[in-house]
């Protein structure tokens, strides 16, 4: 076998549905989880099971970057998308996670359509965006050369925006007339604790921004995410118009081992 024919092979094996092809040509119930367990082992276990992405925690887990690249790495050959949530908004940590091979970022804290901008603008090559070259590993992990990554891989990357903060609820009309926002994701436990009702997702004020996000994303047809801890939730999320629901690795496993020992009790 010749060396192009490997590479041909090779590339044939990541032609799956892209993420950003669910969100945009589907109306698909899509899964996420995050993952705050550096364990490429667990993660590889969530792809094969079929989820539609993985969210590697780099801004509340336990991950660093040469466990970020393996757990990447464990998707290939799924149709699970490896996003990062990266710590900060900067694009020096947006082009690391990318050239580890990253289909998407979740961007943090983003407040106002500048920081809504300079998102879109990090994950894309000048001239359309800032982004730094260098996907030597991330042209292995989709199988392609550093040439052909940026047309081939490059429109296919997700711009997700988590929606935490006051500041970006009174802007978030704006944030999604920016052009090139991907999907929003309302971080429930960080919005609820801005708005001073921590965890009670049942208030007035909290379900009253819930709307406001809701109202702003389905007007822009912007696919929009949540947190489901149960099946209950996520009947209801998606009967309301989202497209993804999620959990946290750490937080089911806990759940489980807490049944368990429910189960050894008199």
């Amino acid at each position: 076998m010749t060396v192009i024919n490997f590479a041909n092979r090779l590339q044939d094996k990541f032609i799956m549905p892209s993420l950003k092809t669910k969100l945009q040509d589907t109306k698909d119930r899509l899964s996420s989880v995050v993952c705050t367990i550096p364990s490429a082992t667990v993660t590889q276990a969530l792809a094969a099971c079929g989820v539609d992405s993985v969210i590697i925690d780099l801004e509340h887990g336990a991950i660093d970057y040469a466990s970020a690249h393996a757990m990447i790495a464990a998707t290939a050959g799924t149709s699970c998308a490896p996003l990062v949530r990266v710590a900060q908004n900067q694009p020096a940590d947006v082009k690391r996670a990318l050239d580890l091979g990253a289909e998407g970022i979740v961007f943090p804290l983003v407040r106002t359509v500048e920081d809504t901008r300079s998102a879109v603008e990090s994950l894309r090559y000048p001239p359309d965006g800032t982004r730094g070259f260098g996907p030597f590993l991330a042209q292995s992990r989709w199988g392609e050369t550093l040439t052909t990554y940026p047309s081939v891989v490059g429109p296919e990357l997700i711009c997700c925006i988590l929606v935490e903060t006051i500041e970006a609820l009174e802007n978030i009309e704006s944030i999604c007339a920016v052009p090139g926002v991907d999907m929003l994701i309302i971080a429930q436990f960080d919005l609820s604790t801005e708005l001073g009702v921590m965890g009670q997702f049942d208030h007035p004020d909290f379900v009253s921004a819930v709307r406001k996000v809701e109202n702003a994303a389905f007007g822009a047809e912007i696919p929009l995410g949540n947190v489901a801890l149960n099946e209950a939730q996520a009947t209801d999320l998606f009967s309301r118009g989202y497209r993804l629901v999620g959990g946290f690795d750490a937080l089911w496993l806990r759940e489980k081992a807490l049944q368990i020992q429910s189960w050894c009790k008199t």
